[in-house]
C-alpha cells in the first residue's frame, strides 16, 4: 500500500487508473566508471491516486471482534520519523544491541557473507543500517525496499552522494503483498538484509511464508542476514514499547491521526490511550490503543463504535529463542549458518543460507 507525496513534480504519473504499473525516475547520468544505472523505482499494485488503498481492510479490521489495524500503516512520513526517534530512546535496546553486533563483529560477518553481493535491504527506512555495512561488505548493488516511498526517496538521495560507486535501486512497496524485484537486479549472489527484528511483526506462520518467498528469489549463493529480538525479562520488554517520554505512544496514536488526515476520520486522538505489554503465553509484545470512554467515530462516512476500555490491536512483535529460530529457518527453506549476539544476549543477527 504505497503512499506517494502528490507534490513531487519530479515523478510523472501516467495513466494512474491502471491497476498495476511502475514508475521510474532516472537520475542525471554521469560519466563514472563502475557505476550502475541510478534509478528510483516506485511500485504499487493499486492506483496511486487513492490516499489510502487499504480502506476496506481498515474498516474490516476495526469492525472485527478484536478491532485491529495492520501495523504496516504506521509508516507514513511522520510515522517513519517517529520510529527513528524511538530507536534513540534509552528503553528501546534493539537498535543499540544490533549496532553493537555490527560494530564489534563486522569482520566476522563480512568473512561469512562475502563481498560483492547484491544487498537487498527489506524495510530500509533511512537506509543507515545497510549503509553502515557498505565499507565491509562492498556490495555490487544496493536495493532498498520500504513501504514509505517518499521517505525512501529522501534517504537514497543522501546515500548516493556518500557512495557514488554503488548502483542503487529503490522499491516503494508493501512487502506483505509480495516482493517482486525488477529485472535490473541480478539473480546471483543475492543477500537479503532484514535487520531490527522486523520479522517479529509477522505471526510465526506468516514469518515462515515470508521467508519462503525470499527463498524462491535466492538463486546461486543466495542468503539472508536477519535480525531477531530474543526472549527476555518481561519488564525490559514492556519498557521498550512504552517509554517514559511517550514517543512510542505518539507513534501508535499517529495511526489515528493518519486516518483523520487521509480518510476524513473523526478520531479524538486524546480519547485513546497507548498500551503495550509482553504476552508471555503468545511470546510477543502487543501494542493497543484503548478507548478511554464509549464513543463513535466516522471514517469516510462509515461509523465505528467503541466501548470504554475496548482496544484496537495495532502491532505484534514476536520474540525468539534458539528452538523457534531453527524452526523458522527450516520452515522458510533456509539453514542457519552463523549466529552473532550482543554481550547481554538481548538480540541476535543470523546468516541463513538457501537450502
Amino acid at each position: 500500500m504505497l503512499q506517494l507525496d502528490q507534490t513531487e513534480s519530479a515523478i510523472d504519473i501516467a495513466n494512474p487508473g491502471i491497476g498495476s504499473f511502475e514508475l521510474e525516475r532516472e537520475a542525471p547520468h554521469r560519466v563514472q566508471a563502475g557505476r550502475a544505472t541510478d534509478a528510483l523505482r516506485l511500485r504499487n499494485r493499486q492506483a496511486v491516486t487513492e490516499s489510502w488503498n487499504g480502506r476496506e481492510e481498515l474498516l474490516e479490521g476495526l469492525n472485527a471482534p478484536q478491532a485491529w489495524i495492520p501495523s504496516k500503516y504506521f509508516y507514513d512520513s511522520l510515522g517513519s520519523q517517529l520510529f527513528d526517534a524511538i530507536t534513540h530512546l534509552p528503553e528501546y535496546y534493539p537498535t543499540r544491541a544490533e549496532a553493537a553486533i555490527f560494530s564489534r563483529q563486522i569482520g566476522d560477518i563480512a568473512r561469512a557473507v562475502g563481498t560483492g553481493r547484491i544487498l537487498i535491504d527489506l524495510g530500509a527506512g533511512n537506509c543507515e543500517k545497510a549503509a553502515g555495512l557498505f565499507p565491509a561488505l562492498k556490495p555490487a548493488h544496493y536495493v532498498a525496499v520500504d513501504i514509505s516511498a517518499t521517505y525512501l526517496e529522501t534517504a537514497l538521495a543522501r546515500l548516493r552522494h556518500r557512495f557514488p560507486d554503488i548502483g542503487m535501486t529503490g522499491l516503494g512497496l508493501d512487502m506483505s503483498e509480495g516482493l517482486s524485484l525488477p529485472d535490473s537486479v541480478p539473480d546471483a549472489r543475492r543477500l537479503f538484509f532484514y535487520p531490527g527484528s522486523s520479522i517479529g511483526n509477522f505471526t510465526p506462520a506468516d514469518a515462515a511464508r515470508f521467508l519462503s518467498g525470499l527463498r524462491r528469489q535466492c538463486q546461486q549463493q543466495g542468503g539472508l542476514l536477519i535480525g531477531v529480538d530474543l526472549i527476555k525479562d518481561k519488564a525490559i520488554l514492556d519498557a521498550a514499547y512504552d517509554d517514559a517520554l511517550g514517543v512510542t505512544a505518539a507513534f501508535n496514536r499517529n495511526l489515528l491521526a493518519r486516518i483523520n488526515r487521509e480518510l476524513g476520520g473523526t478520531f479524538d486522538i486524546a480519547a485513546f490511550a497507548h498500551r503495550a505489554y509482553y504476552n508471555e503465553a503468545e511470546g510477543r509484545v502487543e501494542m493497543h490503543l484503548v478507548s478511554r470512554n464509549a464513543q463513535h467515530v466516522l471514517i469516510d462516512g462509515y461509523e465505528v463504535a467503541f466501548e470504554k476500555g475496548e482496544s484496537i490491536h495495532t502491532e505484534n512483535s514476536y520474540k525468539y529463542d534458539d528452538a523457534s529460530l531453527s524452526a523458522l529457518a527450516e520452515a522458510g527453506g533456509f539453514a542457519i549458518e552463523q549466529r552473532w549476539s550482543d554481550s547481554k544476549g538481548y538480540f541476535a543477527d543470523l546468516l541463513m543460507v538457501a537450502e
